[in-house]
């Protein structure tokens, strides 16, 4: 049955674009990888688009690929044969042919192992695949939708991810936002999250000062949507009905406050921007160990205009 409550809230630009993508994506019916850091909502973008393709009344099936111990990996995505192998006491038919007529969401696709990585592509390429002690291919149309929060181009220069599987399932890539750039959506979510969360809990919502809406709005939120859902909830229990100032935050997200306040000071001749745009950089590569695509995203910009950057100021 076709779910019609799918919806990814927030009105920022950035968002906005991915959702408008979406739809046009959505009835193309083709590969599509969505990438994006943890807790940026890339399952239920992949839901949305199941929800808005001609496959809507079919099933959507997820598997989360980094939670797929090795020695089952292959079982649990292709399905198996009654005696395959020991402990294989029935037949299985594995998640692909479980989307049949659906969608197939493969989160973590980066944690796949290189040995399904050839399978998985022949069946992209075919729509046929090998189960398990079978004798003969099993046929299913299903559209694949993946997800990722590593770099998959980095991955294949470093040999941990096939270049062909990568181009087969990078057909049309679609980017999902951190937090961070569309920080105009904070307060959208917590409304959104802060009342549902109180009326399933029967609960009195709690309400925030200006300040601490200010410093919400302020912190960068690492573990992007994800965090600020469990924050909502923690906020919910334990102080039901109060109103919730800067003191009552938690202090990694206090200390964005205090940053905004004391982090950096005006310099006699003014603002040293080059400076502090420079050292911003050097530690963000510090953190990334060096990785020039992880620090991109840490600083909230595209890997290229960190390249920019890092020859603007002759960092090599």
């Amino acid at each position: 049955m076709k779910d019609m409550n799918i919806k990814i809230i927030g009105e920022s630009p950035a968002l906005q674009g991915v959702i408008r993508a979406a739809g046009l994506v959505a009835s193309a019916d083709v590969t599509t990888l969505i990438c994006g850091e943890s807790g940026t909502g890339k399952e239920l973008l992949a839901r949305l688009l199941h929800s808005k393709s001609q496959r809507s009344t079919n099933t959507f099936v997820a598997l989360n690929c980094a939670a797929l111990p090795e020695p089952l990996a292959e079982a649990t995505l292709f399905g198996h044969r009654k005696g395959a192998y020991t402990g294989a006491a029935d037949s299985q038919p594995g998640v692909i042919k479980a989307a049949d007529g659906g969608t197939l969401f493969l989160d973590e696709i980066g944690e796949l192992p290189l040995s399904l990585q050839a399978k998985l592509l022949r069946f992209l390429e075919t729509g046929e695949f090998m189960p398990v002690g079978a004798s003969s291919a099993v046929k299913v149309n299903a559209r694949v939708i993946s997800a990722t929060n590593r770099d998959l181009y980095a991955e294949v220069q470093a040999g941990r991810f096939r270049q062909d599987l990568f181009y087969r399932l990078n057909v049309v890539p679609l980017q999902m936002p951190p937090l961070r750039q569309r920080l105009e959506d904070v307060e959208i979510l917590l409304t959104q999250f802060t009342h549902s969360f109180a009326t399933e809990s029967r609960l009195a919502p709690p309400s925030y000062t200006k300040e601490a809406l200010d410093t919400l709005r302020s912190y960068n939120w690492p573990g992007n949507v994800r965090e600020l859902k469990n924050f909502c909830h923690r906020m919910t229990i334990l102080l039901s009905g109060c109103l919730i100032t800067v003191d009552n935050l938690p202090a990694e997200i206090k200390g964005t406050r205090h940053a905004m306040r004391e982090g950096f000071s005006l310099l006699d001749m003014g603002l040293g921007l080059n400076e502090m745009e420079e050292e911003l950089i050097r530690q963000a590569l510090l953190r990334a160990d060096g990785n020039r695509s992880k620090a991109a995203r840490a600083l909230g910009v595209s890997r290229d205009t960190l390249l920019y950057r890092l020859k603007k100021h002759q960092l090599g």
